[in-house]
């Protein structure tokens, strides 16, 4: 009996593959990074090449670390770095160029041109995002205006687009298919998410032919089979990263929130298939679609500098020689002795949305210590969350009973607790932390036909540890209170 799921995990700075049992438990894993290239302050790339390369070797060295060959296999799961723009040659498989990857920031006046123009209500109506350079449209429009014979070769049809996951379907497929999913579709700035279709009119607007458009299928159900693995191999389950978190955390049922810590924060709020508009400046997203179900809905918060913060303090500061040593450091003060450091390094996300704030360490004395420093980054980490979470609520009417939460900075047990403090409701932890890898293989499943339903899932979902609020009311908005005021002095306007 075949017993294993394969989920490749594509994200921005490492491609990963796991090998999952039945239950949802790790069998295997295996991962490389890849080359960050910074061509100009502000503009971030990938080879699109080196992350196939990567990922295709992570596919066979998971699968030989856990022992299988693909006989052994259910189906194959692909979650990736969402918004990051590839675009290729229909007739050689080959890219045009870099890939502009979701932190660039170069698209980021024309972005201020369509608000001027007045054409940010019309976008955020359809497709429920703010007009950013974080999505997909503005870096398809660069890379169609700034590549040479690009506009030529794109109206004669042998250009095609894709977010990570069309680019990993065509290759796998060896450019047999060229799809993607509702959710990854869902984040390009070019997608209707209330009638389901790329519409005309966004892609007037961004100067984008329809030629080159992948075709947008449900997350989870048959989109192709890859014979590159020994053997054929079907391909059932695609959804970008945080919505694949969500579902790898079973937040099914309308309420549920995660929050993956990672480079940045992603909090998602599951809100069934209702499509909630925000009145607080949230991102309205598709979360999945399975097989002919309707499509299920999520708000969302990003926070686009979190466990990026510690990597400062160990790489710009020199405080910390590893990443791992930033809990016991902070553990040395019982607080920040007035100490607020807002990590806006690249402007500030949801809910405010300033890409001109600029990063601030407020409250300084001779008294302040690296421990202080180091203990008012955590805080500043679980200080953006809360402000999220606040929108969310707000916006969803309704107050949440538990955050999950996954990511690397989730391990940290000192962060974890202030944020559980800081909320006022509990923090849990699931004992599978690979919820983004697990999420790709739990929808592959359901495509594959493993499982019935996703209540059949939900039963695997275990927590590792729950922390408990301990804060009193009165000192959490003093705390509150304090970060708004730190907020304040960042803001660029």
């Amino acid at each position: 009996m075949k017993k294993y799921l394969l989920a490749l995990d594509q994200g921005t700075t490492s491609s990963r593959a796991i090998v999952f049992d039945r239950r949802g438990r790790v069998v295997a894993v295996a991962q490389r990074e890849f080359t960050q290239h910074y061509p100009q302050p502000g503009w971030v790339e990938h080879d699109a090449e080196e992350i196939w390369s990567t990922q295709l070797r992570t596919a066979k060295e998971a699968l030989r670390r856990a022992g299988a060959t693909a006989a052994d296999v259910v189906a194959i799961g692909i979650t990736n770095q969402r918004e990051t723009t590839v675009v290729w040659d229909r007739r050689t498989g080959k890219p045009v160029g870099r890939a502009i990857v979701w932190q660039d920031r170069r698209t980021a006046g024309f972005c201020d041109q369509l608000k001027a123009r007045g054409a940010e209500s019309m976008i955020r109506h359809k497709t429920g995002l703010v007009v950013d350079a974080y999505f997909s449209a503005t870096k398809l429009r660069w890379i169609l205006q700034h590549t040479p014979g690009a506009k030529a070769l794109a109206k004669a049809g042998h250009l095609a687009f894709g977010t990570i996951d069309s680019w990993l379907l065509w290759k796998l497929t060896e450019g047999r298919v060229h799809a993607t999913d509702v959710s990854n579709a869902s984040r390009t700035m070019l997608y209707d998410i209330t009638r389901g279709t790329w519409d005309d009119e966004l892609l007037k607007l961004f100067g984008v032919p329809a030629s080159v458009l992948p075709e947008v299928r449900p997350s989870s159900g048959l989109f192709g089979e890859t014979r590159l693995l020994g053997g054929s191999l079907p391909i059932s389950g695609i959804a970008g990263d945080q919505q694949a978190a969500l579902f790898g955390q079973v937040c099914t049922k309308p309420g549920m929130v995660k929050n993956t810590y990672g480079t940045g924060c992603f909090m998602l709020m599951h809100t069934g298939t209702k499509r909630i508009a925000s009145g607080n400046n949230l991102l309205t997203t598709v979360a999945w679609q399975l097989g002919d179900a309707a499509p299920e809905f999520a708000v969302e918060g990003s926070v686009f500098i979190a466990g990026a913060v510690v990597q400062w303090l160990r790489d710009g500061l020199g405080i910390i020689r590893k990443s791992s040593e930033i809990e016991a450091l902070a553990a040395q003060v019982p607080d920040t002795g007035g100490v607020h450091l807002v990590p806006a390094f690249a402007g500030l996300g949801a809910p405010h949305w300033d890409p001109h704030a600029r990063g601030l360490i407020s409250g300084l004395t001779r008294g302040t210590t690296r421990a202080h420093i180091a203990r008012a980054a955590l805080e500043g980490i679980a200080f953006q969350v809360a402000d999220i979470l606040q929108a969310m609520q707000s916006d969803a009417g309704v107050r949440l009973r538990e955050l999950r939460v996954d990511g690397g900075a989730s391990t940290n047990n000192l962060l974890m607790q202030f944020q559980a403090d800081l909320l006022g409701v509990p923090v849990v932890r699931p004992r599978v932390t690979e919820t983004t890898a697990l999420g790709a293989a739990y929808l592959a499943g359901l495509g594959a036909g493993l499982w019935g339903a996703p209540s059949e899932i939900a039963s695997q979902w275990r927590a590792e540890r729950r922390f408990e609020s301990t804060l009193k009311p009165a000192r959490r908005r003093e705390l509150m209170a304090g970060w708004t005021r730190a907020l304040a002095r960042c803001r660029g306007d």
